[in-house]
């Protein structure tokens, strides 16, 4: 004789929670996938609403760092994130 195995409001419930936690997870990555990690120059200028002479100062001060790829100029997001957090003078 085959066992039988009942499913309760409780445990529906449980599973329920479960999935949307596990759906919560899966979908963290997806939102955030459209921020690049770097950044031209013409991007975080416009990011930080300021003039490519300010960007070079943020640059030649040591604010900002970069990173030259032949002669394109990148920047770390998370850099930006933190001069927005810190603030800066232009």
């Amino acid at each position: 004789m085959a066992a039988i195995d009942l499913l309760t409001q409780e445990d529906l419930n449980r599973f329920n929670a479960e999935l949307l936690n596990e759906l919560k997870e899966l979908l963290k990555p997806a939102v955030n996938a459209d921020q690049k990690q770097w950044l031209k120059s013409a991007e975080v200028r416009h990011l930080l609403y300021i003039s490519a002479g300010t960007l070079q100062k943020l640059r030649i001060n040591g604010t900002l760092r970069f990173t030259k790829v032949g002669s394109t100029l990148y920047y770390k997001r998370d850099d930006i994130n933190a001069l927005l957090e810190g603030g800066f003078t232009s």
